[in-house]
């Protein structure tokens, strides 16, 4: 279950799964549900009586949609691998929601530090750290990132030569994890990038997210937050024999199929016709491919001579 932050309209909305194909359900959302999410952890488990409530809107909404804090996992290309949510998980193992997200005045000092709430806690500030799949990752002394200490200098609790949490694991961007970094900035900082900012919402500790688009790592993301849309040189790329079939039928015709007056047939090659048989069909796909293949090793072999 997500919350719909995209616009004014979803607020009392949920987005639930329809269909992998088809997109997404709207459904309503109870009261006590967004009232939990506005609220986060501030009731300390117990539920606010409605006049404590709507105090307690009074006083923390107009300070959530003007002192907005955005983290994100940034690699050192200034790519935003990992916008952080309500749900993901602090180097302390404690969520984001856990910690302290709300100021009266944003700090003047930087980097911003976002201290957890958890009693006996000893994190200073949120610190991303990514998972191997589901499982945490190493650092270089071969132990996991949650056997090592939640304060600065994440020293090992497991032996006593480690110096400090230093993971090379790899990041889908291609950065090891020690070369990235945990950012905490405002909304005027992130503007100045060139990075997306989303509309004002009430509920507690979004981080950086911003839409839909947020949940996805930064090299699947397509904004400016992300690996950026596609150039107009690769969009108008003319199709090959290594391209997937869901792409070649669905494929629009570029500008050099259009000037050639050939675009129609070759959409209509692309597409698998009715008779032919799967084996075929990859049969077909396979010997161009090997014709390519054969065509690029004559190609090399001419420039070599």
């Amino acid at each position: 279950m997500w919350l719909g932050a995209g616009s004014e309209q979803s607020w009392g909305c949920v987005v639930l799964p329809l269909h992998p194909l088809w997109g997404l359900a709207w459904a309503p959302l109870h009261p006590t549900e967004r009232s939990s999410i506005i609220v986060g952890d501030d009731d300390r488990g117990k539920l606010f009586t409605p006049e404590q409530y709507e105090e307690y809107k009074r006083k923390m909404l107009p300070i959530r949609l003007q002192n907005r804090l955005y983290v994100s996992w940034r690699s050192p290309t200034g790519m935003d691998c990992k916008l952080v949510g309500p749900e993901t998980p602090c180097f302390c193992t404690h969520r984001y929601k856990q910690h302290k997200t709300d100021y009266e005045e944003i700090p003047k000092d930087r980097p911003i530090c976002v201290p957890c709430r958890v009693n006996r806690c000893q994190c200073k500030s949120y610190h991303y750290v990514p998972l191997n799949g589901t499982q945490p990752i190493r650092c270089r002394c071969k132990h996991f990132a949650d056997q090592h200490s939640a304060a600065p200098g994440f020293s090992c609790n497991s032996c006593s030569k480690c110096s400090g949490f230093h993971s090379c694991f790899t990041c889908g961007c291609g950065q090891p994890t020690y070369a990235h970094e945990t950012v905490v900035e405002t909304k005027q900082e992130r503007l100045a990038q060139g990075k997306p900012v989303g509309q004002d919402v009430p509920y507690a500790a979004m981080g950086g997210l911003t839409g839909f688009s947020s949940l996805a790592e930064g090299y699947m993301r397509l904004d400016d937050s992300g690996i950026g849309a596609p150039s107009a040189e690769f969009l108008e790329s003319p199709s090959s024999g290594m391209d997937h079939p869901f792409l070649k039928a669905f494929q629009g015709p570029s500008s050099s199929a259009q000037a050639s007056g050939s675009s129609a047939a070759k959409q209509v090659s692309n597409l698998r016709s009715s008779e032919e048989e799967d084996m075929a069909y990859f049969e077909k796909q396979y010997q161009e491919r090997e014709s390519m293949d054969c065509y690029s090793q004559a190609q090399n072999f001419l420039i070599s001579l």
